[in-house]
């Protein structure tokens, strides 16, 4: 079985990181895989190399030309949609596509058939599948879980991070700076009001994005907030904080979870999208309102003051992590493959 797997981003994110795990696990099953990306785009850079396919292409119609020969076309952002639509209206090639954002879709004509047309449609929780099939009941839906991404860590480099911190209790976020999804504004107003109260506080915010500048303005005079820009090692990161927190407006699953729990970090995250099926509040970590550095803060106070709850939090999360791998992501693929090329749904 030959799969064409198309992502169109020009950046890397957590789409590209799924998707990135994805096609590495299936190296273990008995499929055949193409890539089509955009040229040099850092997705098809990490796969240079690597024995796999790689399609260049720049738009719709070069995407939809470079899945020509294959059984199953699978599109892991939404221009790709469009692409896999296109090649199963010409060749009636069947196609997958993962949903990973909870934003409503767009009411029209295209989009209706794009997603109806599809052999199945997989959202990375079910609150994204909510969404899915409230904009069309004919939508073949399922849903598979974002997986963690077995992050590699050295103890070098974490000691390193750990020393420029020296007696520094380290609250970590990783993500793209893009502030009206993620939230990182309410991180700075939270650091503003702890910068004399708890000057033992450090926030560190790694990632990059199109609002960097606008956020580093806002915490420019905090000497408490650190900005790492875009990095490559972020299992470093989770591996020298002690809290992590992800105070989002919206998310699909945010899984960038998964690899703080992975790590046996004491978890923050707001009541919002995918993320409650995640956090499991007072179990593995706390849930709060999005838009609320008052929750936020007080969060944070209470776990700064528990250790053994931080602890407890942190095991627990640790369990819950295990069974989101990349290898179950795979199987459960492999399954809508199949009966995608088999004409089941």
């Amino acid at each position: 079985m030959r799969i064409a797997h198309i992502n169109m981003a020009r950046g890397y994110r957590g789409g590209e990181r799924q998707a990135e795990l994805l096609i590495r696990a299936l190296d273990d099953f008995d499929v055949e895989q193409v890539l089509v990306a955009r040229a040099n785009c850092p997705l098809a850079e990490r796969f240079a190399g690597a024995g796999i396919e790689i399609r260049s292409c720049s738009g719709l119609l070069s995407a939809f030309r470079a899945t020509r020969g294959v059984d199953v076309v699978h599109s892991h952002e939404g221009r790709g949609v469009y692409a896999a639509w296109l090649r199963n209206e010409v060749s009636a090639t069947p196609y997958i596509i993962t949903r990973r954002v909870n934003n409503p879709l767009g009411d029209s004509w295209l989009t209706r058939r794009a997603y109806t047309r599809a052999s199945f449609v997989a959202s990375v929780a079910a609150d994204v599948a909510r969404i899915v099939q409230a904009f069309d009941a004919r939508i073949r839906s399922c849903v598979i879980h974002s997986s963690s991404s077995g992050l590699p860590v050295d103890p070098a480099t974490v000691k390193s991070i750990r020393e420029r911190f020296t007696g520094k209790w380290i609250i970590g976020n990783v993500g793209a700076l893009d502030n009206a999804q993620k939230g990182q504004e309410y991180i700075i107003e939270v650091a503003r009001r702890t910068a004399e109260s708890h000057p033992e506080f450090q926030f560190v915010l790694v990632g990059g994005g199109e609002d960097e500048a606008m956020l580093r303005e806002l915490a420019t005079d905090l000497p408490n907030v650190e900005f790492t820009g875009w990095v490559d090692n972020v299992g470093d990161y989770l591996a020298a904080f002690d809290l992590f927190i992800l105070p989002s407006n919206k998310e699909g699953i945010g899984g960038i979870l998964l690899d703080a729990m992975d790590r046996s970090l004491p978890i923050i995250a707001s009541r919002v999208g995918g993320l409650p099926e995640i956090v499991r509040d007072g179990v593995n970590g706390f849930l709060i309102d999005p838009r609320s550095p008052d929750q936020l803060e007080q969060a944070i106070l209470r776990l700064y003051d528990d250790p053994d709850l931080r602890q407890a939090l942190g095991v627990r999360g640790q369990e819950f992590s295990r069974d989101f791998t990349a290898d179950a992501m795979a199987a459960r693929y492999v399954e809508l493959y199949k009966q995608a090329a088999g004409g089941g749904a």
